[in-house]
């Protein structure tokens, strides 16, 4: 007889794994479909109202490097206002096609589309090093945009303009701010931002629990923000509302997961350096990640595979790195069978790509690149 798994987070508790499995099913396959959309609704279903952006302002304009930009603000309904950077071709006036791009987690919650966005100043000090890291210092949004896309880059919840207060965080957050700071590897972008970085990843927990005591969850929250964005775009006179599509990395690809799971009208998705099979995750890989890659409910109804392949036969672009600490080479190759599976039963082998690239976490200019071709493929047309 083997004897039973043992989980390194767990120690004596390993068996907890077995004793849920023996209440509920976990994590059975959610073919697309109606059923599978209906029951991602059910987890991720947190709205308010008609989800369209609330008092629009344009809060200047610009032209750089072969883009017009523009900074946007609205509010979704509740808290501060959203800040977004939004792009398309300089000089253009024929409608094009949208795309939401979203800023990954990262433990860097300071700043958000900063990340993967300029302004008219060019990119902030504080997160150079950072995208030098994780997006070959590139702005992808801008370069996106040059593309002949309408790029739209928001904050949300948690992130940027909509991040909570330091001084409303409770006080043992804010005693242990530098201390887990510090272990966060942002240390190139200065003291402030190191501090607020550390009181936010544990301000997180705080969060979660907030959204549970309210019968919803974090990722729910944030994807009412996202399909408020999207919203958004699709109205602007620039852009084909019917040719949309939403890309992201690490925590942005998450959002453009939930996205795809709660809005039927996206057209193409892209999902970067967020790709597993829960079952997979199981032992080290749980403890890196956010509560968002974990919505309360959802693992007795089916894998995150299943999330992002249930908008099939709609095109799914998935990019993953084999060497990604925060994943195992295992839980994605699985994840690539189970949504190749579920679009070819689903008639459309076609609409979808998995793609494997080596090295670490990461969005570096060849994935990028491959992206915007792959996007240019099914929402020019």
């Amino acid at each position: 007889m083997n004897p039973p798994p043992h989980y390194a987070h767990l120690g004596a508790y390993s068996d907890l794994v077995a004793a849920a499995a023996g209440q509920h099913p976990l994590f059975p396959p959610a073919p697309p479909g109606r059923e599978t959309r209906r029951t991602a609704w059910e987890v991720l279903g947190f709205t308010m109202g008609d989800e369209q952006p609330r008092d629009v302002r344009s809060e200047g304009t610009w032209t750089a490097d072969g883009v017009d930009g523009e900074a946007l603000s609205w509010s979704v309904g509740f808290g501060p206002r959203t800040a977004g950077l939004l792009f398309k071709p300089e000089g253009a006036k024929e409608k094009l096609p949208g795309i939401l791009a979203f800023h990954d987690h990262g433990h860097f919650k300071f700043y958000g589309k900063e990340r993967i966005a300029d302004g008219p100043d060019g990119p902030l000090k504080e997160i150079v090093g950072y995208r030098a890291t994780y997006y070959e210092g590139r702005a992808y949004a801008n370069l996106l945009a040059r593309q002949g896309f309408v790029v739209l880059a928001p904050d949300c919840m948690m992130w940027g303009s909509r991040k909570f207060p330091l001084e409303v965080m409770p006080e043992r957050e804010r005693a242990l701010a530098e201390a887990v700071g510090a272990t966060l590897g942002h240390d190139a972008a200065g003291p402030e931002v190191v501090r607020y970085n550390g009181a936010a990843y544990l301000h997180e927990h705080v969060v979660a629990r907030y959204c549970t005591l309210l019968g919803t969850n974090i990722t729910a929250v944030i994807a009412y923000e996202d399909r408020v964005a999207l919203n958004l775009l699709r109205s602007r006179g620039d852009v084909r509302a019917d040719r949309v599509g939403a890309m992201g990395f690490s925590g942005g690809g998450l959002r453009a997961t939930a996205l795809r799971a709660t809005y039927d009208d996206l057209t193409a998705c892209v999902v970067t350096g967020m790709m597993n099979t829960y079952e997979e995750l199981l032992d080290h890989s749980v403890a890196p990640h956010t509560w968002m890659f974990f919505p309360a409910g959802w693992s007795t109804r089916g894998d995150w595979p299943d999330l992002a392949a249930c908008g099939a036969p709609l095109p799914l672009l998935v990019q993953c790195a084999l060497g990604d600490a925060q994943f195992t080479p295992a839980g994605m190759r699985a994840a690539d069978e189970r949504m190749a599976s579920h679009y070819a039963k689903a008639g459309a082998a076609e609409a979808y790509r998995g793609e494997f690239y080596p090295g670490p976490h990461r969005f570096d200019a060849a994935m990028q690149e491959a992206a915007f071709a792959w996007l240019k493929q099914h929402l020019t047309a």
